[in-house]
């Protein structure tokens, strides 16, 4: 009676291929997550800019975007204020954060809220 040596370590060489594809494939979740992660708090930063800039404009006759700037400051992590424009009462606020996404490098997750009083129509 005759072994067949043939496949023998088949099942280890695919079991390793089988655990390095999930590794990558989980740390290109995670990565994706922590992307997403920060486009969301940049998101919920300017959102939260462009009202206290709105509501100081319009109540208390302060510069918007000095308010913005400074809200945006106080934040906890790399949050800036990376543009503001102010028409009348009206605050435009864009707000970057500095995400590193490991070997894709740092990138910046940016977004843009506008706040204001609405005109009333008569």
């Amino acid at each position: 009676m005759s072994v067949d040596h043939g496949n023998l370590g088949f099942s280890t060489v695919m079991g390793a291929a089988t655990i390095a594809t999930l590794a990558v494939l989980l740390m290109a979740v995670l990565l994706f997550g922590t992307a997403v992660a920060a486009r969301h708090r940049a998101q919920s930063v300017a959102d939260l800019s462009a009202l206290a800039g709105a509501s100081a404009a319009l109540l208390e006759g302060r510069s918007g975007c000095e308010v913005a700037r400074e809200l945006a400051a106080d934040q906890e992590g790399a949050l800036r204020v990376s543009a503001c424009i102010q028409d009348g009462d009206d605050v435009q606020v864009t707000v970057s954060m500095t995400v590193r996404l490991g070997r894709f490098g740092i990138r910046d997750a940016t977004a843009s809220a506008r706040a204001g009083p609405i005109e009333s129509v008569e």
